[in-house]
Parts: C-alpha cells; sequence; structure tokens
C-alpha cells in the first residue's frame, strides 16, 4: 500500500492519463496498432511515475517498477526518474532520492533515468532547476535531450508546427548554444510519437524544419523509431531511404537505443529490427559501437564530449545504406 505522503505527492504532481493519448495530443495515427503501442508506451511512464511515488524505500520502488511488462518497463523507470527529480527538489532538505535511484534500482535504466531528469526539469521553474542531480557529466546531456522532447510531446503547437527553439536552460549546460542541439535530439524523438510510427511523414515534418536542425532531429527519430518500436522492417528500409544525407544520424541513434535496451536487458524484437536496416548490425553490435566511441574520451572542450560521443557514434555507420 502506497504511503500517505506518497498518495498525496501523486494526486499533486502525476499528470493525468489522459495526457498521453493521440486525442489529448492530436498526433498523427497512422494504424491503431501503431497507435495503441504509443500510447502505451505513455501510460507505463505515468505508471512508473505513480511507483515511485508510492514505494516505501527503493527496494519497494524497484519491485513495482518490475511488475511493468518488459518491452515498457524502460519507460516506467524513466517516469520514476522525472518523480524521484521532483519530490527532490520540492523537498530540499531530503534531496537524496535521484542518486539513490541512480545508484540502485535504476543503474540498469540510467540512460532513460537522465531522459526522465529532464521531464522533471521541463515542469519546474527555472530558479528550481539548480537543485536537480545530474551527476555524471557525460549523460547529464540526456535531460537537455528529455526536456526538448517533453516540449514537443506536450507543446507541439509550439515546438513541432510553428519550429520554435526549444529555449533550453540549465545551470550545467555550455554557453555555446549546444544544448540547443542536444533538446533538438528530443524533438526528434518526439516527432516519432507526433507523426504515429508514419514514416513518410515523420520524413515530410523534419524536412520542414531550417536544415541546421535537421541532423539532430534524425538522430532523435533513429532513437525512438528502435527503442518505442512500432516498425516493420519494410518500414524502417523506407525511413533510411528517406533519411538521404542522415542515415548516419539515423544510426546513431538507433545504437543509443541499441545499447539503452542491452543494458536493461529490454531488447524487443522492434529494437532489432531497427539495428539490423539502420546500422546493419545487430544489436549486440551495435551497443558495441556505443562502448567503444568511449574509450579516451575527452573532458568537455571546446566541443562538448557528448557531441564527440555521436561524433564517433556516426562516424562508425557512416557507409549505412550507401
Amino acid at each position: 500500500m502506497p504511503t500517505l505522503a506518497g498518495a498525496l505527492r501523486r494526486r499533486l504532481l502525476m499528470p493525468d492519463l489522459s495526457e498521453v493519448t493521440f486525442d489529448k495530443r492530436g498526433f498523427h495515427e497512422r494504424d491503431p496498432r501503431a497507435r495503441l503501442l504509443l500510447e502505451h508506451s505513455g501510460r507505463q511512464f505515468l505508471a512508473g511515475f505513480g511507483h515511485a511515488m508510492d514505494g516505501r524505500d527503493m527496494d519497494d520502488t524497484r519491485r513495482l517498477l518490475e511488475t511493468v511488462e518488459r518491452p515498457f518497463r524502460g519507460f516506467a523507470y524513466e517516469g520514476a526518474s522525472m518523480a524521484f527529480t521532483l519530490t527532490d527538489v520540492m523537498t530540499p532538505w531530503r534531496r537524496t532520492r535521484v542518486r539513490a535511484f541512480l545508484d540502485g534500482p535504476g543503474s540498469p535504466h540510467v540512460y532513460m533515468a537522465y531522459v526522465g531528469i529532464g521531464w522533471a526539469m521541463a515542469r519546474l521553474p527555472r530558479p528550481l532547476r539548480r537543485g536537480i542531480a545530474v551527476p555524471d557529466p557525460l549523460l547529464r546531456w540526456l535531460a537537455i535531450d528529455g526536456y526538448g522532447f517533453h516540449q514537443a510531446y506536450f507543446a507541439t503547437q509550439r515546438y513541432v508546427r510553428e519550429k520554435r527553439a526549444p529555449g533550453v536552460r540549465a545551470p550545467w549546460a555550455d554557453p555555446s548554444g549546444y544544448a540547443e542541439r542536444v533538446a533538438d535530439q528530443g524533438i526528434g524523438r518526439a516527432l516519432w510519437f507526433v507523426c504515429g510510427a508514419d514514416v513518410e511523414r515523420l520524413a515530410t515534418v523534419i524536412g520542414e524544419f531550417a536544415p541546421a536542425r535537421r541532423s539532430d532531429l534524425w538522430s532523435g527519430a533513429g532513437l525512438a523509431a528502435a527503442y518505442a518500436g512500432g516498425i516493420e522492417a519494410d518500414e524502417a528500409e523506407t525511413l533510411l531511404k528517406l533519411a538521404t544525407g542522415f542515415r548516419g544520424e539515423l544510426a546513431q541513434g538507433c545504437a543509443f537505443a541499441a545499447e539503452a535496451r542491452l543494458r536493461a536487458d529490454l531488447v524487443t524484437p522492434d529494437t532489432r529490427t531497427a539495428a539490423q536496416v539502420f546500422c546493419r548490425t545487430s544489436v549486440e553490435a551495435a551497443a558495441a559501437v556505443t562502448q567503444d566511441a568511449l574509450v579516451d574520451l575527452p573532458s568537455d572542450g571546446p566541443v562538448p564530449a557528448y557531441e564527440l560521443w555521436r561524433q564517433r557514434i556516426r562516424a562508425a555507420f557512416e557507409d549505412v545504406g550507401g
């Protein structure tokens, strides 16, 4: 049973389930199967949020999160991370939950956990963002990705149809403006949902953005197609063809998804299909590329380490698709 405090936090902070429906969001429906899959991903995100609020301690939270269906469990851990971030910031006298989560049950899902931190960042007033825990100097960029996803998912008119820049501000972001690029990767992930996993619509929408933004949008699209799924082999091949000029970015995003699912032992058939098409290799080999690219990766300098990481992965797949 949830504690009284947990039930109160859930009531005050947890978004309503209707917020992740296509009807509420106005997303494109390619077909009922894709819609149900993507809506269910959102529902399991919110389930994870609730489990974090209900858990008596980290062991109890882990137990609750592990009840979520395996293909969607990563989304639940992402939601839990958002919940812990919000509660940490709102109870500064006990600001330990996020770190305990990252070091404990969230460790196998660390990529999704950092993305969840970004969701919380988007919901918090700017002054309160200084209280967010982002201990890993490389993976904290994924919180910016999560911020971009959140903005495009919940404010689609502004950030997708009107193409406004995300305008991300975070205490740890460099002053060069690179955070905007990482947020665009998150927007690219959101486009997979906004477009209802319709590959032709996705390519059209990305093509409507300014040319300088398309690289990061394709990276995010590849990540979402491979992680969230909803794509058949023939559709993946079509998307690869439509990504002319950005196939390395598509593969890089797919490799990120492969590593995230493999690390958490949550690989799905859709992830295997995406890796085979976008990266022309197995999930295991695509994930290994992301780890090899970390070897001797320099610390943040004129080019952020996160961008160097992405560049190395793209270079490994530069010949994909001809």
